[in-house]
């Protein structure tokens, strides 16, 4: 059976590698500007399922993965910074808060699929400006949602990490994508 990770990610990408099956990548063309009135949940999911939609129409033999990942801030989607200041504005704004990471999965194949959302709570130490712009210059993290690679210097910026699975955080709940590819016929652990 034929796998295409919808993403060019490289942090799914590396994920994804973990379960030693073959996969192809493929940029998903998929609009990600939120909806009026989005939950963070609602889109993070929405947006897995059209990646995943979007590649398998090209594609329709193959299993195909998307994911996203949205951060919320009291009910507010927070997306990839993009750039240094957006980055630092995105941080100071969760010091000392929690923040709850949704990473969505949709593996499908016609119609066929299989979607999940898991809930990541992250606690946020206080931080300070001057910390902030350290850690954003020292590892530029404005390719994620939140503005931090956990998986990186990012650790040090937090208190406490609440998930059922650590790999959701990176960006790929892989516990979740597992089960899905078993339950496609896969042959995984």
């Amino acid at each position: 059976m034929r796998l295409i990770l919808a993403s060019t990610s490289p942090y799914r990408r590396e994920l994804l590698g973990r379960l030693r099956l073959p996969f192809d990548v493929v940029r998903p063309q998929v609009d990600e500007t939120p909806a009026p009135g989005e939950t963070p949940s609602s889109l993070a999911l929405r947006l897995a399922c059209a990646k995943a939609e979007a590649v398998a129409r090209a594609h329709p033999a193959a299993w195909v993965i998307g994911s996203d990942q949205v951060a919320d801030l009291d009910g507010t989607p927070l997306g990839k910074s993009g750039d240094r200041d957006t980055a630092i504005g995105q941080l100071l704004a969760m010091s000392a808060r929690t923040v709850v990471f949704r990473t969505a999965v949709s593996v499908r194949r016609g119609d066929v699929a299989f979607d999940s959302v898991d809930c990541t709570r992250v606690r946020f130490r206080r931080l300070s400006r001057e910390e902030v712009e350290r850690y954003v210059d020292a590892e530029q993290p404005f390719d994620c949602a939140g503005s931090f690679k956990s998986e990186g210097y990012g650790i040090a910026l937090f208190d406490a990490i609440e998930t059922h699975d650590p790999t959701a955080l990176i960006g790929l709940p892989m516990i979740a994508t597992a089960r899905m590819l078993r339950t496609a016929g896969f042959a995984l652990p």
